[in-house]
């Protein structure tokens, strides 16, 4: 087998070509979430708290030897944003799914069911 062949196997793998859409709708979902912080979150909620701080910019807050820490909070704050948006679409996406019926108890066999008109016959 060459390596050629294998390189095809490789990728025909259901998983691989699985996880290839996941990292694509993963990056188009992470502009959608960057937006979301960017353009909603922040202008909305961050900002007046900011302000209420007396903070113009978080990210231009640093200390005298030049360390960035406003830069590494808004981070922060980008992160935790983040994982709770993630947090309410997975507990959508699992309200959503519906639970799996109980299955049905097993009735008798064929066999017994012949087996008791047998017996119902003999009487």
């Amino acid at each position: 087998m060459g390596m050629m062949s294998e390189f095809k196997d490789f990728i025909a793998k259901g998983n691989v070509m699985d996880l290839a859409v996941g990292v694509i709708i993963g990056g188009a979902f992470g502009g959608i979430v960057k937006s979301l912080v960017e353009d909603v979150i922040t202008p909305a909620l961050l900002n007046p708290a900011l302000k209420a701080a007396q903070v113009e910019d978080l990210a231009g807050l640093k200390t005298d030897g030049g360390v960035l820490y406003g830069k590494f909070l808004a981070a922060v704050i980008a992160f935790l944003v983040i994982a709770f948006v993630i947090f309410l679409l997975v507990k959508a996406v699992n309200k959503m799914k519906k639970p799996e019926a109980p299955a049905a108890p097993a009735g008798p066999t064929q066999e017994e069911l012949l087996t008791q008109i047998r017996d119902l016959l003999k009487k």
